[in-house]
């Protein structure tokens, strides 16, 4: 097994099944009204729903099992979607905290809410210290529960900690799941924040992290990710156009794991068709865009318009007429020659995106 951990060291010092997918077990294209953003999947759609009405049990009934159950990476997820609920409609977080004001469950979601909130702010380091506490009360939980570690490493890069403190959260999240690829795209993030522009660092730690995982983790796509931080940085030196392809290409092998129009592999799919766009292959990013179906995800749009939902169809429109995408989707480069980096449109993509 490659050490990621001692790979990691390095650069601060100086389960589910897949099967075989092919773009026409889609079918046709979605319709633009039926294509959904984050659609929910059918485990944590009824939980939301529940939300909405101000019932907190099936949310917490769902978290539980997945604990129970050891699905870290769904795990991680659900508690992503629920704290993103609660910051409109809290009445069922404040209500599950009145009834079970210790549950492991509840408080890591509501550590992700509390994270969540000082993010935005302007005095965001300021506001994420006082937190330790709660992300630590959460982890106490279940000591094999990954999860509250990515929030933990999250927390660390926002309140800019030196890499000694990271690098030990780090080998505590590891040990816990060793390929959780929420985890991995902390650690990637925290790189590419600690040290601006060097993103042949990122794709070494990235690339040494897919190698070590099996061939159906999400990590396999970490890659991509490391690209995706080159391409939207507008600063550092050149990685080489034969790197970006290798990463595009571990991810499209990825992606052929799992079937089209899952849920599950969308946002690896959805990063995958923008780095495709930028490399300018388009009968590669057309394969992705059947193999979406109708599950666009906020990332990476998001960090390229206001309107991410919006921005992927109108991309869409312009792969399937082969005509040139809009100026938003980047420049594309000449198939031999090196990508330089640029700053995306509107400045929404950085090396500390949340």
């Amino acid at each position: 097994m490659v050490d990621t951990m001692a790979s990691l060291r390095a650069l601060f010092r100086s389960p589910r099944r897949a099967t075989t997918a092919s773009p026409r077990a889609a079918g046709p294209l979605p319709a633009d009204d039926e294509v959904f953003l984050d659609a929910p999947d059918e485990r944590l759609a009824p939980a939301l729903v529940a939300a909405g009405r101000g019932e907190y049990e099936p949310a917490a009934g769902l978290l539980a099992a997945t604990r129970e159950a050891a699905e870290w990476e769904e795990r991680d997820r659900y508690v992503h979607r629920l704290a993103l609920f609660a910051r409109s409609r809290a009445e069922w977080l404040d209500l599950w905290a009145v009834s079970a004001p210790h549950d492991p469950d509840l408080l890591l979601v509501q550590s992700q809410l509390a994270v969540d909130h000082a993010w935005d702010s302007p005095a965001r380091a300021e506001l994420l210290r006082p937190l330790s506490p709660l992300i630590t009360a959460a982890a106490r939980g279940d000591d094999r529960d990954p999860v509250p570690w990515r929030i933990a490493l999250d927390h660390a890069r926002g309140t800019n900690a030196g890499h000694k403190y990271f690098e030990e959260l780090w080998e505590a999240a590891v040990r816990r799941a060793p390929h959780h690829s929420g985890c991995h795209v902390a650690a990637l993030r925290y790189l590419a924040t600690y040290w601006h522009g060097s993103h042949r660092e990122c794709f070494d730690f990235a690339d040494l992290a897919a190698q070590d995982a099996p061939p159906d983790s999400l990590v396999q796509a970490l890659p991509a990710r490391a690209a995706f931080g080159y391409l939207t940085d507008g600063c550092g030196p050149e990685v080489p156009r034969a790197r970006l392809d290798a990463a595009a290409d571990r991810a499209i092998a990825l992606s052929a794991r799992f079937p089209a129009a899952d849920p599950w592999p969308a946002e690896v799919r959805n990063q995958l068709m923008h780095l495709l766009v930028r490399l300018e292959r388009p009968e590669a990013a057309r394969t992705q865009l059947h193999l979406i179906g109708p599950y666009v995800t906020s990332f990476p749009w998001d960090r390229l318009s206001d309107d991410p939902l919006g921005h992927f169809l109108r991309l869409r429109d312009h792969l399937l007429a082969g005509t040139e995408p809009p100026p938003e989707a980047g420049p594309v480069p000449s198939p031999g020659a090196p990508v330089r980096p640029r700053a995306e449109h509107g400045g929404h993509a950085t090396a500390d995106d949340h």
